[in-house]
């Protein structure tokens, strides 16, 4: 067990991330995000990390989704990332906190108009009667707002997961991988070494 300053995984979180992104991978930045409900029951699916700093590791959705929901009542997340071209893997454990409004606001800006419609459109993980029923509504959004800028929906917004541990693991030869394991102690991080 070692002691490391409080920029050290996230320094090479950020290496990784660069040699994933660098490596011609379609979406680096896919990531497996973990939740719970009130009652512990677990869920899994993919999202896209939009940002991640000292502060933590950031994604955006539908607040109404079952993710947004699970987060409401659960407030403590996980995410893995799975290079395997690269034979790396990185998961994050930590509490969530909301993004601010203004945060929010300057990623929606960036996204695609038609994303941006797509999110007024999608009643995320509610029931769907046919497709015809999620274009009609796109069409109509779309005619709502034909112009100038498309407002961030109220119920669209982002997540940031403050991590308590960050996990790196690097596949060797005969399963005999490296694992790292970095636990938040007051200001810097607790490193260590794990058995595969």
């Amino acid at each position: 067990m070692t002691l490391a300053p409080a920029s050290e995984p996230i320094e090479r979180f950020a290496a990784w991330y660069r040699d994933a992104a660098d490596s011609g991978l379609k979406e680096p930045t896919a990531v497996a995000l973990g939740t719970a409900d009130a009652s512990g029951q677990p869920s899994v699916r993919m999202v896209l990390l939009k940002g991640f700093d000292a502060a933590g590791f950031t994604f955006f959705t539908n607040t109404e989704s079952r993710k947004g929901r699970e987060l409401a009542a659960n407030p403590r997340a996980a995410l893995c990332f799975y290079w395997m071209p690269l034979g790396r893997s990185i998961r994050v454990v930590g509490r969530v906190e909301p993004v601010s409004a203004a945060e929010a606001d300057a990623y929606y800006a960036t996204r695609h108009r038609s994303s941006q419609i797509g999110a007024w459109a999608s009643k995320q993980s509610r029931p769907l009667e046919s497709r015809f029923e999620l274009e009609k509504r796109v069409a109509e959004f779309g005619i709502k707002h034909a112009i100038g800028t498309v407002p961030r929906p109220p119920y669209w917004s982002g997540f940031r997961i403050v991590p308590a541990t960050i996990e790196f693991w690097e596949e060797r030869p005969f399963r005999l991988h490296d694992r790292q394991a970095y636990a938040r102690e007051g200001d810097g991080w607790r490193v260590d070494r794990l058995y595969p």
